[in-house]
C-alpha cells in the first residue's frame, strides 16, 4: 500500500500546557479544586499549542453500510442507514438536536450508504432560524465496492486508501480556526466491524468484545459472536492497517483518516463511543503519537469499549450508559470543555481580585 498517507503528528506543546497549569494555580480557588475541568484546560492547551479553546467546534459523521448485516447481526434492517442520513439532515436525529442546541456545525459524509436516501425531499428549512445548518456530502468512495467481512476483506487496498483520504478531506474543509472536532458515525452492522477490530487489535476473544449494538440478544447475539469469530480467524496476526481494511468499513477508515488529519492540524479530537474508539485504537496502533491529540467523551455501555479505553489509557469524561453513536456522547461532553475553557479564561486571579492566596507553610 505505497500510496497510504504519511502523517506528521505533533507532540503536545509542553510550554502551552505549562502556561495553562501555571494560570490555573493563580485562579481564585484552592489549587486543583476544579479537578478534571482544570486538567481539560491544560490538556487542550497542550494539544492546540496555545490558550485552550473549545470553540469553534464541528461534528463530523461518516455513514456507510456493511454487507455483514446480511447475517442478522443488527436489530434493524440495512435500509436504516440511508433513512438516518436523511434524518440527520432534516434535524430529527439525536446528533442533529444536540448540534442545534450547542451551536455546533454538523457535517454528514456519505462514504458508502448502500440504499438511496431522499435527498431531494430533505427539508433543509426545518432548522431553527440562525441555527447551524447540517451539511451532507457524498464522497466518490461511496461508489466503490465493499465486501462481507465474515468471508473476505471488507475493503480492497485502493478503496481503503480512498476512504482514509475522504476522512482527511472533510477535516480540510473545516474552517482553519476549528479547535475541536467531534467524530461520529452511522452504519448498520458497524458494531460488528468494531468488535472484530477490537478483538484483533487487543487479542481478545469475540465473546469479550461483542455487545448488543442496536439491541440484539439471545440467538441473534450468539450469531453476531460467531460472525466476529469467523472474521477474526480469517485475519489473525494482521497489522493495524490491514485490520481496518479487512474487518472495518468505509466509515471506520474515514474516521481514521479524519482523526489523523485533525491531530496534524492541532485540532483536539473528541472521540465518541465504541466505533469511533475502535478507529482511534487502530490509528494509535499505526502511530502511537496520535494518542496525544485525543480526548474521550464517555464510557459506552457497548461491550468491548472498556477494553479499548484501558488499552489507550483513556479516562472518559462521562459514564451515562449511552450506546447510540452518531457523536451523541461527544456532543453531550462538549459542554464540559466549554466550562473548562470559560473558567480558565474568565476567572479572576488572586492578584487581580485582591484575594489573599494561601499562606506559605509555617515553621516546622
Amino acid at each position: 500500500m505505497a500510496s497510504l498517507p504519511s502523517w506528521m503528528f505533533p507532540q503536545r506543546d509542553a510550554s502551552a500546557a505549562d502556561a495553562a497549569r501555571a494560570r490555573q494555580d493563580t485562579l481564585t480557588k484552592p489549587r486543583g479544586s476544579l479537578g478534571t475541568l482544570e486538567d481539560l484546560a491544560v490538556t487542550l492547551a497542550g494539544i492546540q499549542g496555545g490558550p485552550p479553546a473549545s470553540r469553534p467546534a464541528a461534528a463530523v459523521l461518516f455513514a456507510a453500510d456493511h454487507p455483514v448485516a446480511r447475517h442478522g447481526v443488527s436489530a434493524y434492517p440495512a435500509e436504516v442507514t440511508a433513512a438516518m442520513v436523511a434524518n440527520f439532515v432534516r434535524g430529527g436525529a439525536a446528533a442533529s438536536v444536540l448540534c442545534r442546541h450547542l451551536g455546533v456545525e454538523l457535517r454528514i459524509v456519505d462514504v458508502g450508504v448502500a440504499h438511496p436516501y431522499p435527498v431531494d425531499r430533505v427539508d433543509l428549512d426545518t432548522l431553527d432560524a440562525g441555527a447551524p445548518r447540517a451539511r451532507l456530502r457524498r464522497d466518490p468512495v461511496a461508489d466503490d465496492p465493499i465486501f462481507d467481512l465474515r468471508l473476505e476483506d471488507a475493503l480492497p487496498e485502493a478503496v481503503y486508501e480512498r476512504a482514509l483520504r475522504a476522512g482527511a478531506a472533510e477535516i480540510d474543509a473545516l474552517g482553519a480556526d476549528t479547535r475541536v472536532v467531534l467524530l461520529g458515525e452511522m452504519g448498520i452492522g458497524n458494531t460488528t466491524a468494531a468488535a472484530a477490530m477490537t478483538a484483533l487489535l487487543l487479542g481478545l476473544a469475540p465473546e469479550d468484545v461483542v455487545g448488543a449494538g442496536t439491541g440484539v440478544a439471545g440467538a441473534a447475539l450468539s450469531r453476531k459472536i460467531e460472525v466476529v469469530r469467523d472474521a477474526v480467524r480469517r485475519v489473525q496476526g494482521a497489522d493495524p492497517h490491514r485490520v481496518v481494511r479487512a474487518v472495518g468499513g468505509k466509515e471506520i477508515a474515514a474516521l481514521v483518516g479524519a482523526a489523523a488529519r485533525a491531530i496534524e492540524r492541532r485540532m483536539a479530537v473528541l472521540v465518541d463511543g465504541f466505533i469511533v474508539s475502535a478507529a482511534a485504537l487502530a490509528l494509535v496502533r499505526i502511530d502511537p503519537r496520535a494518542r496525544a491529540g485525543m480526548l474521550f467523551a464517555h464510557r459506552s455501555a457497548e461491550r468491548g469499549h472498556a477494553s479499548i479505553l484501558a488499552a489507550l489509557g483513556a479516562r472518559p469524561l462521562l459514564d451515562l450508559g449511552m450506546r447510540l453513536g452518531e457523536a451523541s456522547a461527544a456532543l453531550a461532553a462538549l459542554p464540559l470543555l466549554d466550562a473548562a475553557c470559560a473558567l480558565h479564561a474568565g476567572m479572576a486571579t488572586f492578584a487581580s481580585a485582591g484575594v489573599p492566596d494561601r499562606a506559605p507553610p509555617g515553621p516546622a
